[in-house]
């Protein structure tokens, strides 16, 4: 079964990689770089490659949860790096790109970081009970999030943020999601057969899941408008499962008591290797280069 999570992650690297390139070539060439606003989402939604490209990430996530119920965490998680890779050599072929040393070793900086903070915290966590006041805790600090990146979005609408600013936004959302959709998954598991189905579902967690996906859609799309695939990918195998480790660690308690205080330090320098990459991959890519010299040469 190992084998076949592996060959279910990889196939799930490949799919969130085209649906990558598809998705950012479609909103490039509806935008022409600018913001992405209500009516370029209605747009979006009717544009062929645009809805192919959302199909291949949805059949990509699908297969990554196939993967994680196969095999543990540290076999399945570092392999999802390998979608970076995928993109970039997609990407430079489809718009003929030559990629440049600083973006390579870029990409590389970003996936080792990302590994090995993976490993670290599979290795330093242990899973937790979740308590109701903890799950309000982690709604709490979703809607201060919403709030901030939605409020920084709206008071700039006028002006251009730079993939980064989305794609940080995008990953810190989606790494609050994947945690409420954890306890909604572990709710479900436990519903008394004699009570309504209504009365037993975490409502309030699942209008912040539906919240926080609109909004990270929405940074998404923006990211691939003002700036390469590649940085939409490293928001999701980068810093999405960093947010969502962190709120494991300091909001449910999932940290093992045991655990080194040389093991957490280290987590925290692979995250900062990891940010490092992300970082340098949003200002050294060749897309972004030529971004900066049109936008000079105006």
């Amino acid at each position: 079964m190992v084998w076949l999570a592996v060959a279910c992650a990889i196939a799930s690297a490949a799919f969130l990689a085209f649906g990558t390139q598809r998705q950012s070539s479609a909103v490039q060439a509806d935008t022409g770089g600018l913001d992405v606003n209500s009516r370029g989402m209605v747009r979006l939604l009717t544009n062929p490659r645009w809805l192919f490209g959302l199909l291949l990430m949805v059949i990509g996530m699908l297969l990554n949860v196939a993967a994680l119920t196969m095999a543990p965490l540290t076999v399945v998680q570092p392999l999802g790096a390998i979608a970076l890779v995928m993109t970039t050599i997609i990407n430079s072929r489809d718009q003929g790109i030559t990629i440049n040393r600083a973006t390579w070793i870029s990409i590389i900086v970003c996936m080792t970081g990302s590994v090995a903070f993976v490993l670290l915290a599979v290795n330093a966590t242990h899973e937790a009970k979740l308590t109701p006041q903890a799950e309000w805790t982690v709604v709490g600090l979703l809607a201060i999030v919403v709030v901030f990146f939605g409020g920084i979005a709206f008071a700039r609408r006028r002006r251009p943020h730079g993939a980064f600013f989305y794609i940080v936004g995008a990953g810190v959302l989606f790494g609050f999601t994947a945690v409420l959709v954890r306890t909604i998954a572990v709710a479900m598991t436990h519903f008394d057969g004699g009570v309504p189905f209504w009365l037993q579902v975490p409502w309030m967690p699942l209008l912040a899941i539906i919240v926080a996906g609109l909004m990270g859609q929405y940074f998404n799309q923006n990211a691939y408008s003002s700036g390469p695939p590649e940085l939409v990918i490293a928001g999701l195998t980068v810093i999405d499962p960093m947010v969502g480790v962190a709120i494991g660690i300091f909001i449910l308690g999932e940290l093992r008591p045991d655990v080194h205080p040389v093991v957490g330090l280290s987590m925290a320098g692979a995250a900062i290797v990891a940010i490092v990459g992300v970082v340098a991959l949003s200002r050294h890519h060749p897309d972004v280069l030529a971004r900066k010299e049109k936008r000079s040469k105006e």
